[in-house]
């Protein structure tokens, strides 16, 4: 990689804490547009954008207090079944994207996965996700977080004449600063023009030399920017600025890292990481995300000892609000790896994986089964009207959902 400030240290690892809080003061001043309320009914529905605007949204700055009041009011209109519906994000085929509209409007849905890979063209593409949009709105009168793996080398969902191929991460870790800045934007801009609102991307996860390719689910696809904390974080961060300033909402993974495992969470059980504590250097490239304004993270499914010997992150209040909210400041959307077909999750039941993670701190629970809306959604509902605490737990995350798709230029006051 060529030199360049993009490739300088970042300090003593205490300051990331310092950056990332004085990044969140700062962000909590920008101001969000809100417009009027419109719909029918003792109820008015939430002023969606048209199917045509959501395929181009807004640019997405970081969050603030109006738009976190409008949030607020908008969640306030919706029963505890959408609430939870709103704390969904599931995955739908692609290739056959439309087959979710039944189950957008039956569970109240607050996102879609596009799961697979297509190199279907980007007019196609807009116009599924439009009338994916459009099913949401007549069901719940707010539109979908659109999310997709668009990282780029063997992890890129959409490819063809209008997706060219992607470098690996590795590649794009080579890039100069300007360089992978001006391709992220291009990148990012292709996804903001179908109308896919969130990218699950950047990775943040380091692999050591030592490691490399024995890191099944990073090392071995060669997903990550680099293996030293520094410079994978300086990428982390013109990574970030450069899709969301695109006006698409960007997702660090997978939180507090998988580039010291040995086994994959989608295929095995086992994932371990006896090294991270809570004041590791692999966490320098999320403190850099999340300084850089990133929207959302998500949390692995792995197993870290030093901070939970007990639960896999995605189940960890330590991990989830004790370090990340807490310790690393972080108050955007938190989403869970997937926890449907995922091998790392398979001993619990599929409804408690979601109680389980929002009961944790999560927000977002991914599964990339279509048919695990129905089991995840009775069970946050169930858990909500048994225990007010519970109640209070859904309430709060579809508010940061909301919040994230007023970012996203998806929803209005």
């Amino acid at each position: 990689m060529p030199g360049g400030s993009r490739r300088a240290g970042i300090g003593p690892f205490p300051m990331w804490a310092v950056i990332t809080v004085a990044a969140a003061l700062v962000a909590a001043g920008v101001v969000v547009a809100v417009a009027g309320f419109s719909g029918s009914g003792d109820e008015a529905a939430p002023n969606a954008a048209s199917s045509t605007s959501q395929a181009n949204p807004g640019p997405a700055p970081a969050p603030s207090a109006s738009g976190g009041d409008c949030a607020t009011t908008l969640v306030a209109r919706l029963p505890i079944e959408q609430q939870a519906g709103q704390l969904l994000m599931i995955g739908t085929p692609i290739g056959s994207a439309l087959n979710a509209t039944q189950t957008i409007q039956k569970y109240h849905l607050g996102g879609i996965f596009l799961a697979g890979r297509s190199s279907a063209t980007a007019a196609s593409m807009r116009q599924a996700i439009g009338q994916l949009q459009d099913a949401s709105q007549k069901a719940t009168g707010l539109a979908l977080q659109i999310g997709i793996d668009q990282e780029g080398g063997q992890v890129q969902t959409l490819k063809g004449a209008d997706f060219p191929a992607i470098p690996s991460g590795v590649e794009q870790g080579k890039l100069d600063e300007a360089t992978l800045k001006a391709r992220t934007a291009e990148w990012a801009a292709r996804l903001k023009d179908i109308g896919v609102t969130i990218d699950l991307a950047p990775v943040a996860d380091v692999v050591p030399a030592s490691v490399g390719k024995a890191n099944p689910p990073i090392g071995g696809f060669e997903r990550q920017y680099g293996a030293t904390a520094d410079p994978v974080a300086a990428d982390v961060a013109v990574v970030v600025g450069a899709i969301q300033g695109a006006g698409v909402l960007t997702t660090l993974k997978h939180f507090p890292g998988l580039g010291r495992v040995r086994v994959n969470t989608d295929t095995s059980t086992g994932a371990r990481d006896d090294l991270t504590t809570a004041d590791d250097a692999s966490l320098k490239p999320f403190a850099s995300g999340i300084a850089a304004g990133s929207a959302a993270v998500m949390i692995s499914s792995a197993t870290y000892p030093k901070l939970d010997k007990d639960n896999v992150a995605a189940f960890s209040s330590a991990i989830v609000t004790d370090l990340l909210r807490g310790k690393m400041g972080f108050t955007g959307l938190v989403l869970s790896d997937d926890l449907g077909a995922a091998e790392a999750v398979g001993a619990t039941p599929v409804g408690q994986r979601a109680v389980k993670f929002v009961k944790a701190g999560g927000d977002v629970v991914l599964s990339v089964r279509p048919q695990d809306a129905g089991p995840m959604s009775d069970a946050l509902v169930a858990a909500a009207k048994a225990d007010p605490a519970f109640a209070a737990r859904v309430k709060e995350s579809a508010t940061r959902v909301v919040q994230s798709k007023i970012r996203a230029g998806l929803a209005h006051c």
